[in-house]
């Protein structure tokens, strides 16, 4: 039986990873030609320091890394000034709360970032236990994070569905024992991921009940 639902952030219940493409195409000053999506989408969903290193390398001797990060984050933020939840992510929580189940999230972002855009939304309320980068030794493709929610759930990992849009968060979801729905975005549907155990195009695709409803009906 389905008891808790587990989200990732970046991507998931928000489009933040568009948004960050954006920056930086901005901050290269290149169009999708030059910084092609399917090459620079490999690096989604898991530590930023690669990310960071390809960006860098991108400039050819223009900005340092430290330079990269701080431009790139100030026209990230720009673009979220108004930021929105991906469609049918507000519905899929309440209908968990209404159903009594648990709802957690795992992120291989820093605290500080999830809880802002969380507040924003006004999402943060719905989320009984939040893991980050901050909890963790390893973030995603590494398990961690999921197991550490599944910890504090008190439950076991085959007891939850974990919602995903990259193939490093679907890695770290199986690795951990959970179920795996995946969301892709614009920038994750470029990736082929490896194990999943439903893809959807949107929350909005299937209601939740439904989702369960299948997961739980491939393991009777």
């Amino acid at each position: 039986m389905i008891k808790a639902i587990i989200c990732d952030f970046d991507g998931l219940i928000i489009d933040t990873e568009l948004a960050l493409y954006e920056a930086f195409c901005d901050l290269l000053e290149v169009d999708s030609s030059e910084l092609p999506i399917n090459e620079y989408a490999n690096y989604i969903g898991t530590d930023s320091t690669e990310l960071y290193n390809f960006i860098t390398m991108k400039t050819n001797g223009k900005m340092t890394k430290e330079e990269v990060i701080e431009r790139s984050h100030i026209l990230h933020k720009e673009k979220l000034s108004f930021p929105i939840a991906r469609g049918g992510v507000e519905a899929y929580l309440k209908e968990a709360k209404s159903k009594g189940m648990m709802i957690g999230l795992a992120s291989s972002s820093n605290r500080a970032w999830v809880t802002y855009y969380l507040k924003k939304l006004n999402l943060f309320d719905y989320f009984d236990v939040i893991q980050t980068r901050d909890d963790v030794d390893k973030v995603k493709p590494d398990p961690a994070l999921y197991r550490n929610v599944i910890n504090y759930l008190g439950i076991d990992p085959s007891e939850a569905i974990a919602f995903e849009d990259s193939g490093n968060g679907s890695k770290a979801a199986i690795a951990a024992g959970l179920k795996c729905v995946i969301i892709p975005n614009k920038i994750t549907e470029n990736l082929d991921f490896e194990n999943f155990h439903m893809r959807l195009n949107s929350m909005e695709e299937k209601e939740l009940s439904k989702v369960i409803e299948i997961i739980e009906a491939l393991y009777v």
